[in-house]
């Protein structure tokens, strides 16, 4: 008797996507065959060289183009739609946690390694919702994104921490990456990374690179960080600082001649130390004044805009506070509302506030007059700057 072939594996699950909707938007992108079905919102996503990703039970497929959202042309997608396409994509532990938490951030990606996605998947109003960030495959150079000269010089630090700091979708990942990537092509030391997800990829150049994702090579942050200290590092990157625990372990990894770079959701450069002051009760507030006196080295906010440079959608906005006795001073002695004012004393060594920088941009036609004003933190002291006149934080010069 012959022998039987073992049954086919079953297929995955599959929802139609109707290319040829009659609902307007953006045209959806093909499917290879053997993908799953989600991929053909991610595709269209990168076909139309899009920023984001957004599902939700209710709508069509929505994404993020040149900074606004738009429709793509698919039927309205419903919960049980949206619980199809999306599981099957899930990892088993990425599933556990959004089922305990409501909510989980995981990494998606297309093909061979064509593409990859930063996805945070939630619940709102008891239904699925999703929002997907494509993550660019290449790390840019500083020249690439823009960035500052300044931003080099950050790179050369021997011990303490340089954070990055805005909001979600500033670019700082991208930044973070690029510097991180500069000190790999340039010095043979030991990069660890402690991520959740991993967005970017590194390679080893002169640099040993090793990258460790939260929840799947270890078990949580804290006890990441406190490996860390152990794995002879030169550069730990710790992905975000979200709560006292991970600042803390942060510290004392940079107290012990490590160099810690981070990101932190915060407004701009100087704002960020009440944003950290605000992970610690009152009466800690001294005590962490002192360690960031002692071990904060710079902090590098950072806002997109919309560029008029042929061929690039968006460009950076910086803000650049790097400490130099002035501001330990500041710092220590709680009187941060001086800050802005040491950062445009010192163009000299590197700083940058957001209005001189956004003065530059205009200048060096990357963004517009109109764009400049609209995200200026004061439209009328940049009214002035353009105009050749000289200002400070608290009015004219």
């Amino acid at each position: 008797m012959p022998p039987t072939s073992p049954p086919a594996p079953p297929p995955p699950p599959y929802v139609p996507i109707t290319i040829d909707s009659k609902e307007p938007g953006l045209k959806v992108a093909a499917l290879p065959a053997g993908e799953p079905q989600a991929n053909q919102l991610f595709r269209t996503v990168m076909m139309h060289k899009g920023s984001d990703l957004h599902l939700k039970a209710g709508l069509p497929g929505m994404m993020r183009l040149r900074g606004v959202i738009q429709k793509m042309n698919t039927p309205i997608l419903t919960n049980e739609t949206l619980e199809k396409l999306i599981f099957p994509i899930m990892k088993e532990k990425d599933k556990k946690v959004f089922e305990e938490t409501g909510g989980a951030d995981y990494a998606h990606v297309i093909g061979n390694g064509e593409a990859r996605f930063r996805v945070n998947l939630l619940k709102q109003r008891g239904n699925l919702a999703m929002v997907a960030r494509l993550v660019n495959q290449s790390i840019p150079s500083f020249e690439k994104l823009f960035l500052p000269p300044a931003i080099e010089t950050l790179c050369h630090y021997e011990m303490g921490m340089v954070l990055l700091a805005g909001v979600t979708g500033s670019g700082k990942s991208t930044t973070i990456a690029s510097m991180l990537d500069y000190i790999n092509a340039t010095e043979p030391l030991h990069i660890l990374t402690l991520e959740d997800p991993i967005e970017f990829v590194f390679s080893d150049k002169m640099s040993i690179v090793n990258q460790r994702e939260v929840f799947l090579d270890v078990c949580d942050w804290h006890t990441g960080l406190k490996h860390a200290v152990r794995e002879d590092p030169d550069i730990i990157l710790v992905g975000e600082l979200r709560d006292s625990e991970t600042f803390e372990a942060a510290v004392h990894a940079s107290e012990t001649g490590h160099v810690v770079f981070g990101t932190i959701h915060a407004s701009n450069a100087y704002n960020t130390i009440d944003r950290i002051l605000g992970l610690f009760p009152p009466s800690q507030h001294g005590a962490v004044r002192q360690s960031l006196s002692f071990n904060l080295r710079a902090v590098v906010a950072q806002k997109l805009l919309p560029s008029i440079i042929p061929g690039v959608q968006r460009v950076p906005t910086n803000e650049i506070m790097i400490v130099n006795p002035r501001i330990r001073e500041i710092i220590l002695k709680g009187e941060d509302s001086k800050l802005l004012d040491a950062i445009r004393a010192n163009y000299n060594e590197g700083m940058v506030d957001f209005n001189e920088n956004l003065r530059q941009l205009v200048e060096f036609q990357r963004i517009d007059k109109a764009t400049a004003l609209e995200y200026s933190p004061n439209a009328d002291q940049l009214r002035m700057m353009l105009k050749g006149i000289k200002v400070a934080a608290s009015g004219l010069v």
